[in-house]
């Protein structure tokens, strides 16, 4: 089931003020009208192409005949009907051949795609980011040759990255780059898990690879960016030859089996052509603008994934006979639906909760990229670029793990049946299982957290934010339906600035070790303060909705005030009890030894 058109309103609309972005140049040519257009033909065409075949892609997965990739013919439908309408380049600017969409607007679409199919969502996603990639610091005669047709839908993009040696450990990368005579390289090198690496969607495939050139510094200071296509490029723009890239196997997959996941050999059968993108050795730096996007698409991916799971789970609950209330067990009386049963409303909540807190902060990290596209002045935009940045292992890792928690509560709540495949809730559960691992770990994602962004620029990102929530719970503290909710968050934020200032003398004295132990469970603690601190703003949005306009959207907002309490009530504490444990500097995982295990 896709996400409901009123939550995607409500966020748009309501929550991250989209009318106001469009009274800025950038956005000048939209209004509330265009919007709403693109939202309808994303509906459209997830309900058309996309939906209906999510099952059949999970269940006839790509498979590796006579050398090529071969899908189910749906996704060639659904993918044209995805880039003819201009999804693709749709947040590009118009001198660029795109629609010019303020960025929440596109990635609020993203999520209807993702929550429809994510396989097929995959390929005009990845194209995207690799085409921002090339359009930011590639040089004109690359963007003038490639992009063009990444953005119409005639040439698709990946990112390749990993290798079958290093994993995700970048610094060990050893794909070669040979400088050639007329300025491009010669590459040799494989690469492991390329989404989208390798399929007949369109006439060629561009290829975003980190290598090394030949006498480059060891680690991540050797790494350069590479524009590699499948198929040699001339200067109009027209594919040509093969490049010599062999497709040396597929990898299958426990979901999102509808994105082809390749082994690519690069350079096997002869000279490997590509175009160094920028400078030499700051391909990871360059690298780490697709990664970040891709980041935060999965987490917003994570959501939708969760909430067409909820969607399924809260049909099926209202719609399933089982079981007698507790007060009535007269076996006359004919059951109930077991959305009455209150372990079930409890599964719902938690669902509820998960995935619309999880998808309000996707979108509210989308809105912070807006402001910093459009404002002019160097401080602020820093700061909301160091913001973002603080921000994205967050948006990308727990929307991950407790969006895919709430597909297995979908599950339960289904009970035998939910892990069938009768129902779809299986196979979401599957597909969302990816997105705590794609992308970076989980893990890798709260080292970042805790052990770069927190201490960026003396921790002011860290500051401004949780001096946002700080001002957020004085201001609805003295509302007297919200302010206990307010009070535990603000007594939760406390508690994460004391610790974190422990974590950070730990590392200031040497001990970065002990202080990192436990990164892993700082992200979790410190998203779930940040997505508590989201259902309060929009719970006091929807109190004033009701107060100022009460009518036929009651139940919406009604609903969106006892998830509020639900997460502030049953989820929050975590965070309180996360921090005491972070704050013992525990050192158990340090000092484990092989044999103890």
């Amino acid at each position: 089931m896709l996400i409901r058109r009123r939550e995607i309103d409500f966020l748009l609309k309501e929550f991250l003020k989209v009318g106001e972005l469009l009274n800025c140049e950038r956005y000048a040519n939209h209004d509330g009208d265009t919007i709403d257009g693109l939202l309808d033909t994303a509906y459209a065409i997830a309900e058309k192409e996309f939906l209906p075949y999510a099952s059949k892609a999970d269940i006839e997965e790509p498979e590796f005949i006579d050398g090529q990739v071969k899908l189910i013919p749906e996704t060639q439908a659904a993918v044209n009907a995805y880039s003819e309408a201009g999804f693709i380049g749709a947040a590009f600017a118009e001198d660029d051949g795109g629609m010019q969409f303020p960025w929440i607007a596109t990635q609020a679409a993203g999520a209807v795609f993702a929550s429809a199919n994510v396989g097929f969502y995959g390929y005009g996603m990845l194209t995207a980011g690799a085409a921002n990639l090339l359009n930011t610091f590639g040089s004109p005669e690359l963007k003038s040759r490639f992009i063009p047709a990444m953005l119409e839908g005639r040439f698709f993009g990946t990112m390749c990255l990993t290798e079958p040696q290093a994993g995700s450990s970048l610094a060990d990368i050893s794909t070669l780059a040979q400088p050639l005579e007329d300025g491009r390289y010669s590459l040799r090198g494989t690469k492991m898990w390329i989404s989208g690496g390798d399929h007949q969607l369109g006439e060629n495939i561009v290829h975003m690879v980190l290598a090394r050139i030949s006498g480059a510094p060891p680690g991540v200071k050797g790494i350069s960016l590479f524009v590699v296509p499948r198929n040699l490029v001339d200067e109009q723009g027209s594919s040509g030859e093969k490049n010599n890239i062999a497709l040396a196997g597929l990898n299958h997959k426990m979901g999102w089996r509808g994105t082809v996941n390749t082994l690519l050999n690069f350079g096997e059968g002869g000279q490997c052509e590509g175009y160094l993108v920028g400078e030499p050795n700051k391909g990871l730096a360059y690298m780490f603008q697709m990664m970040n996007e891709a980041r935060v698409a999965v987490g917003m991916s994570a959501a939708a994934l969760g909430y067409s799971g909820y969607m399924h789970s809260l049909d099926y609950a209202m719609n399933r006979p089982q079981g007698r209330p507790l007060t009535s067990r007269d076996p006359e009386q004919p059951p109930v639906a077991i959305i009455k049963h209150p372990d079930v409303a409890r599964l719902l909540l938690a669902q509820k909760a998960y995935t619309e807190g999880g998808l309000a902060l996707s979108l509210y990290c989308a809105r912070l990229l807006d402001e910093e596209m459009i404002t002019s002045d160097p401080e602020q935009k820093k700061a909301l670029n160091a913001m973002l940045g603080l921000l994205t292992p967050i948006a990308k890792s727990w929307p991950s793990e407790f969006c895919l928690e709430a597909n297995k509560h979908a599950i339960q709540v289904l009970g035998g049946y939910g892990y069938s495949r009768e129902y779809p809730v299986e196979r979401l559960y599957r597909d969302n299982r990816l997105n705590p691992i794609h992308e970076g770990t989980h893990g890798i994602q709260g080292l970042d957290l805790l052990g770069r962004k927190v201490f960026m620029d003396g921790g002011m990102a860290l500051g401004q934010l949780l001096r946002m929530v700080r001002e957020d719970c004085a201001r609805v503290s003295v509302t007297p339906a919200l302010s206990q909710y307010a009070q535990l968050i603000a007594k939760a934020t406390e508690d994460m600035i004391r610790v974190t200032g422990m974590l950070v003398a730990d590392a200031g004295k040497g001990e970065a070790e002990k202080a990192l132990a436990n990164a892993t469970l700082y992200l979790d603690s410190l998203g779930h303060l940040l997505v508590a601190w989201t259902w309060l703003r929009l719970a006091r949005i929807s109190l004033e909705a009701l107060e100022d306009a009460p009518g036929t959207d009651d139940a919406f907002y009604q609903g969106k005030l006892k998830a509020c309490h639900y997460f502030c009530t049953y989820e929050l504490p975590r965070v309180n009890s996360n921090a005491r444990i972070l704050a013992m500097r525990d050192g158990l995982f340090t000092e484990m030894q092989d044999e103890w295990y």
